[in-house]
Parts: structure tokens; C-alpha cells; sequence
């Protein structure tokens, strides 16, 4: 059921809110993108011109905040089950009356939480980098909700799958890498924006790229977008279920 999902959510949120480290750690990272952005857009001022620097900076921003998807909620998603199972506390979990399907909801919930919180630190210092307005800013945030249901998935499916948080720690970093190829893959080769419009991550930064420069973005195409990562979240967090019936990856065995 829905409730026992949102207490296992709930115990995840109280817990990691106690670990002041983590938290500091996840708003760096967030904040990390606009202090890059701030520091390049001071160094090319008055030595690029105005149109072309804006457009710079745009892409950097595109990119970073892509990656704030995925780096708001990844030091969550390593505690999430890697974390308890290395501290021999994933199988009292388990033994409780719940479906393995409410543990990884709840977790995902949790995961998804925090991660949006790092994409709004992320994107209100843009806000103040770049100085968009605030209805863009509203616009972008919830450009990227699909995708940071989808990231967090991904998350808690690695952390799922490795043994302990040290092997959780090694996979999800490399993860992080994932939206900044693609993202400054398609910044360099922006003709290939259409051939991946419904691709989670790839159709997000075509989308932030239309939004930023104030071009019409289909209302159609959004939607589709957003259901098709939607979905794919869907999938992961079944294959995640799907795994802790396994009783190497409840043991770490």
C-alpha cells in the first residue's frame, strides 16, 4: 500500500536530514554549476561579444543543471540500500510486513525529494548568475521533474545492485557523468537534438535549451517527453522490486 511507501519515505527523509555532511555536500554539488557559470561569464565579459556570451553561458547552464538531477539525491540513493544492507539493517526492513515494491517506493520517494531540492538550489543560482526571470525559473524546474524521477530510479537500481556503499559510491559518480556527455555532446553537435527529443536526459536539455533562449517548445512533444521518462523510471523501479527478491543482493552475498 501508498501508506506503508510514505513511512518508509519518511524515515528516510528524518534520517538523512540528521546528517548535516551529506546535506552540505549535496548543495556543493548543486551549487557548483553557477559558481562555474559566474566565474566564466566574468572572465569572457567585455571580451565576447554580448549575443554569443549569453548563448555560452546558456549551454553551461543546461548542462550543469542536468547534472543537478542526479547529483541532489545520489549521496540519499547510496544510503538507501547499500548503505542499510552494509550495516545489517535491510533484512529487519525486509522482515516487516511490507512489499518489497513500498520499501523501493518509499526510498525512490525520499531519493526524488532531496533531488528536487538540489535542482531548486541549482537553478535559483543560475537565477542569479544569468538573471532569468522567475517564470522561467518555475518553467525549467518543472521541465526537469520528469527527469529527476528518473535519475533517482537509476540511483537506487545501482545502489540496489552493489554490495556495499563503497561499490555504491564508485558506480553512482560515474553515473554523474552521464548527463554532462550527453548534455555538452549535444551543446557541440546541436543538429542531433531531434533524433534524441524523446530520450530521457537528451530530450530535457533540448527542451532547457528552447526555454533559456525563449523559443516555442510544443506542448505535445513536452508532455510525450515527460511520459516516456516517466515511464522508464517505472521500469527501473520494478527491476530494482525485482531484486530484493534475490536473496544475494538482501545479503550482499
Amino acid at each position: 500500500m501508498l501508506v506503508h511507501a510514505l513511512i518508509v519515505a519518511r524515515k528516510e527523509i528524518r534520517d538523512h536530514l540528521r546528517d548535516t555532511r551529506s546535506l552540505v555536500s549535496s548543495a556543493f554539488y548543486a551549487l557548483m554549476g553557477p559558481l562555474v557559470v559566474g566565474m566564466v561569464s566574468i572572465a569572457v565579459h567585455g571580451a565576447v561579444h554580448g549575443e554569443k556570451s549569453s548563448a555560452v553561458l546558456l549551454s553551461m547552464m543546461s548542462v550543469f543543471a542536468l547534472v543537478a538531477t542526479f547529483v541532489g539525491g545520489m549521496n540519499v540513493a547510496m544510503d538507501a540500500i547499500a548503505g542499510e544492507r552494509e550495516r545489517r539493517s535491510l533484512l529487519p526492513l525486509l522482515m516487516n510486513p511490507l512489499l518489497r515494491r513500498d520499501v523501493i517506493i518509499g526510498k525512490w520517494l525520499a531519493i526524488s525529494l532531496f533531488a528536487v531540492a538540489g535542482v531548486v538550489i541549482n537553478l535559483s543560482g543560475f537565477a542569479i548568475v544569468v538573471a532569468f526571470p522567475f517564470h522561467l525559473l518555475i518553467a525549467v524546474t518543472l521541465a526537469l521533474i520528469p527527469l529527476v524521477l528518473f535519475a533517482s530510479a537509476v540511483e537506487l537500481l545501482i545502489s540496489t545492485w552493489s554490495r556495499n556503499i563503497k561499490e555504491a559510491h564508485t558506480y553512482l559518480s560515474l553515473v554523474i557523468f552521464l548527463p554532462m556527455v550527453i548534455g555538452m555532446f549535444l551543446v557541440f553537435f546541436p543538429h542531433m537534438a531531434s533524433t534524441w527529443l524523446w530520450l530521457p536526459v537528451a530530450g530535457q536539455q533540448l527542451l532547457i535549451d528552447l526555454l533559456t533562449k525563449g523559443a516555442p517548445v510544443s506542448l505535445v512533444s513536452s508532455l510525450a517527453l515527460s511520459l516516456v521518462t516517466a515511464a522508464s523510471a517505472v521500469l527501473i523501479l520494478l527491476a530494482a522490486a525485482k531484486l530484493l527478491h534475490r536473496d544475494e543482493f538482501v545479503y550482499g552475498s
